[in-house]
């Protein structure tokens, strides 16, 4: 933190190699700030209001859902799973759309860094989900240049 003039809207203004706006972390590289540190949320448009909040990813070395800071979309398939990566913990997950419960999740090469996409399968006629795992980055973790794809169940 850098002192600012007396008469400055702010008195301190965060300053860093990676400029003003980098993040504060701990030696372990976890946000210093009480958890979660990143969360999933639905919105009802209706209402204007949010419909469900979850945290969104987890710390292994940890005992509690801390949730992650994240960078990635998500999508929702008509059958009212959401499927996002996002998340530094290299996972990718599909919850429910109506109450975020988590449904499902898998271990990545990588963090998946990105939005999914979804597919019908021309021969099969089955539905994927397809999402880059490719970490790096700002989070500066693991690499890796996989696309993974995931039929969903009948």
């Amino acid at each position: 933190m850098e002192p600012q003039a007396a008469d400055a809207p702010e008195q301190y203004r965060r300053t860093s190699k990676d400029g003003e706006y980098a993040r504060f972390w701990d030696e372990h590289q976890w946000p210093c700030q009480k958890p979660p540190w990143g969360t999933l949320n639905a919105v009802d448009v209706n209402k204007g209001e949010i419909a469900w909040k979850v945290p969104l990813g987890v710390v292994d070395e940890l005992k509690t859902t801390t949730g992650t800071p994240s960078l990635g979309g998500s999508i929702v398939t008509a059958g009212g799973v959401v499927f996002i990566g996002a998340t530094i913990d290299g996972r990718f997950r599909g919850f429910d759309a109506k109450t975020g419960e988590q449904l499902w999740v898998a271990t990545l090469e990588a963090s998946a860094h990105a939005t999914p996409i979804t597919y019908m399968g021309k021969k099969t006629g089955k539905q994927f989900v397809v999402i880059a795992s490719g970490g790096g980055g700002y989070f500066r973790e693991k690499v890796s240049d996989t696309l993974v794809a995931f039929a969903l169940p009948d």
